[in-house]
């Protein structure tokens, strides 16, 4: 059975190469959705040989699933332009049975990176997602952030995706282009949900004590805080960027609510 590979793309000019390589060990095509990139990415990914379709930036999964039209085989493997299929993934791949698989899809255990470190704490190791599937029975969630495929019919392998995350630990409370906490912000805003004076301050706390004790941000040494530190910072300033949302007029206006991307 053949597989096709999807990635979604915006200014990726540095990864998509090897990311196109990296899927070629699996599947005889790759769809490219690019989201009208101002560099390379797009000359780079047809120079590979990948198949590139235009569409203006929708949300994570929405986004996601515009490939799916385009793939000319059942099963596809999604992956981002920063992630890798490692050796024991790719030989994972290669053994199943398509023809016969019970399963709908398949998760892949995914190693967050921050520059060339391997960071386990704060439920980064195994990070289970189902990323091969068959598309006809599974697809991404239809929403705009954190989206995933449905897990229902799946089967875990015993295969690791490399996902380089960050460059470095100052990529963590600031990646470029992605500003989580006012897209966050801006989308519980049109959802209607409001916050007080303490809902900032107890939601960053919560993320923390969450992030550093329950899920082993504390056995990870420096990263381990780090990362729960950047995720706390997150949580409290989405929180408290909607707080502003309510109470300065001027700052709403501001802001272009129908552009949330």
């Amino acid at each position: 059975m053949k597989i096709s590979g999807i990635v979604t793309t915006l200014n990726e000019e540095r990864n998509i190469a090897e990311c196109i390589r990296s899927l070629r060990q699996v599947c005889d095509e790759v769809v490219v959705v690019d989201s009208y990139s101002s560099d390379r990415t797009c000359d780079i990914a047809r120079g590979e040989g990948a198949t590139v379709v235009m569409q203006s930036y929708l949300g994570d999964g929405i986004q996601k699933n515009v490939a799916l039209s385009h793939v000319k085989n059942l099963w596809v493997l999604s992956i981002d332009a920063d992630e890798r299929l490692m050796p024991n993934l790719v030989e994972a791949i290669k053994t199943i049975d398509f023809d016969t698989t019970p399963y709908d899809g398949f998760a892949v255990r995914r190693r967050n990176m921050i520059g060339s470190r391997w960071v386990k704490a704060c439920g980064w190791y195994p990070d289970y997602l189902v990323r091969l599937y068959r598309h006809d029975k599974l697809r991404f969630r239809a929403v705009k952030q954190h989206a995933g495929v449905p897990t229902d019919n799946t089967c875990r392998l015993k295969g690791d995706l490399l996902h380089y995350r960050y460059r470095n630990i100052g990529e963590l409370f600031a990646k470029p282009e992605r500003n989580y906490s006012t897209r966050g912000a801006k989308i519980l805003y049109q959802q209607g949900r409001r916050a007080n004076a303490l809902t900032p301050i107890l939601h960053g706390t919560g993320a923390f004590l969450s992030n550093y004790i329950l899920r082993g941000g504390i056995l990870g040494g420096v990263d381990g805080l780090t990362l729960s530190l950047a995720v706390a910072t997150n949580s409290y300033l989405k929180y408290a960027k909607l707080l502003e949302y309510q109470r300065d007029p001027q700052v709403r206006e501001a802001e272009d609510f129908d552009k949330v991307w």
